[in-house]
């Protein structure tokens, strides 16, 4: 009998189910797809001559930079082999997240304490109205920015070089001021700034509700949520301007006054509209935060002004207000690294709402300027301690300071504020500010001397033993047993020079 080839073998081989089935074929097009497409799972189908219950299956787990391209996982399987490979994949997966939560919290920063505010006065209750009046009206203010303000607006007028500021006798009797003591100046100085930060905010609350409500940070403010109605804001905002204006022009003089006025209509009337039309608007709102110093510069200018020498050129353009002027280059300089890194953390609202910010136009041109004021800021400390308005102390505060905000400044410039470096530089300028301006008053130039035991050279070191005398008995309680037997040019030297020492501090002449 002759022997088919074919038929023979294919029954030799027919009890072996698996290649009847097609096991060594199917394996090999499954490692082939495995292959090539390794990110994939891929599953036998039901219809596939396999053997029940085996899946080829191609899970990639990342450790350490090493991936594993596939890995087959069959029925038989170890049972503990299979949870460490499932366990593995859940692992990875909870870094991977874990790690993009982590890289949104530190591009996000908190609510603006308008924001905050709102939210407070929405949650009290409806009996609460006063209550929720109050909170919603302050929003308005910005009372984190408004008191930012005060702090550098209070700073220039303590670090002003009058001996004994805050005595009631530092005021020149003969000056056509107001009122008579430093205290009280201090106090109309400080009321008057918040209530002119509070009509600028507000201004800029009015203005912009529509812009505010597409950007995650500002949606919740009052307007927006329609806790106040446009006309109450108008209200809030004319009202507290207007007595803030009167009380620094009744409290200080009308030279702090217009400097308020001005920055009420550079904040709300040129840098809210310009933040839609270009870039520079950064720049508008770098001079409405230098202003401020000089507000409280002036203040105490003013106090030893003679009614001669009391005009707006007189306090702003002499001598001695070189200081103020660099306390105002001090906070200008300031705004750029602060303001380009908070804005590049939101730079995609900015860009939703349709404000012109660098942030997103030119992020690379963002980045240099914040670390080209950083810098500035090393130039302008120094200048404070070349005026004299600080001693040497303040270059050691001043420096490790700015030194902190220049490395953050240099890795916003490196990695364009990725890597948490836009939320490094913004954290580094919330606390260099504060730092640089408590150091400046620790420093101010002449405050330790009595501490130290420095005194002021006695008048009586000038004269000769010639020109004093032995009193009679009857002197002796008020002489102190010596008088001048004729009045000499010295002592007449002497006694103006005590008389007036306060205008030669001020660069001024007191008038004949």
């Amino acid at each position: 009998m002759q022997i088919q080839p074919q038929s023979s073998f294919h029954e030799y081989f027919s009890a072996n189910e698996s290649i009847d089935r097609g096991w060594l074929k199917n394996g090999l097009l499954a490692v082939r797809r495995t292959r090539d497409r390794p990110a994939e799972p891929v599953v036998s189908s039901s219809n596939s001559p396999g053997p029940k219950g085996t899946m080829i299956e191609s899970v990639a787990t990342e450790n350490d930079g090493v991936t594993a391209n596939s890995i087959i996982r069959e029925e038989n399987v170890l049972p503990h082999r299979r949870r460490w490979l499932q366990k593995k994949a859940a692992q990875n997966t909870t870094i991977e997240d874990t790690q993009k939560e982590k890289d949104v919290a530190e591009e996000q920063l908190p609510l603006d304490a308008s924001s905050l505010l709102t939210t407070s006065a929405a949650a009290l209750p409806q009996s609460a109205i006063w209550r929720r009046k109050f909170t919603t009206y302050l929003s308005l203010s910005k009372p984190r920015l408004s008191f930012l303000i005060l702090l550098t607006t209070t700073s220039a007028y303590s670090l002003y070089p009058i001996p004994d500021i805050l005595s009631s006798t530092s005021h020149v009797a003969d000056a056509n001021t107001t009122l008579s003591t430093s205290t009280l100046t201090f106090l109309f100085l400080t009321t008057g700034t918040f209530l002119s930060c509070a009509s600028a905010n507000a201004f800029n609350m009015l203005f912009e509700p529509k812009y505010d409500a597409l950007m995650t940070r500002t949606r919740n403010r009052p307007l927006v949520r329609k806790l106040i109605s446009p006309r109450g804001a108008l209200a809030f905002a004319i009202l507290c301007g207007a007595s803030g204006l009167l009380l620094l022009n009744f409290g200080t003089n009308p030279t702090v006054a217009g400097l308020s006025g001005l920055n009420i209509f550079l904040y709300g009337f040129v840098y809210t509209p310009m933040k839609r039309i270009s870039a520079a608007n950064t720049w508008i709102g770098a001079i409405v935060g230098g202003i401020p110093p000089l507000m409280g510069w002036a203040a105490a200018a003013g106090e030893t002004a003679t009614s001669e020498h009391h005009s707006w050129r007189d306090l702003l353009f002499s001598e001695s207000s070189i200081g103020g002027w660099l306390l105002a280059g001090l906070l200008f300089a300031w705004q750029f690294p602060h303001f380009n890194s908070l804005s590049h953390t939101i730079r995609d609202d900015y860009r939703n709402a349709g404000h012109k910010m660098l942030a997103w136009i030119n992020p690379a041109r963002n980045a240099r300027v914040a670390l080209r004021y950083s810098v500035a800021m090393f130039p302008i400390c120094f200048g404070l301690y070349y005026v004299g308005v600080v001693n040497s102390g303040f270059l050691v505060i001043s420096t490790a300071c700015n030194a902190w905000m220049l490395k953050e400044a240099v890795r916003f410039w490196k990695y364009q504020g990725a890597q948490g470096s836009a939320r490094g530089l913004f954290w580094a300028s919330v606390w260099q500010l504060p730092l640089a301006l408590v150091g400046a008053l620790v420093c101010k130039t002449g405050i330790w001397d009595g501490f130290l035991g420095k005194e002021e050279p006695s008048i009586y070191e000038e004269l000769d033993d010639t020109q004093l005398v032995p009193v009679d008995d009857a002197d002796a309680d008020t002489s102190l047993g010596m008088q001048e037997a004729v009045p000499s040019r010295t002592s007449a030297k002497l006694d103006d020079s005590s008389r007036t020492q306060n205008f030669a501090m001020m660069g001024m002449k007191r008038s004949s």
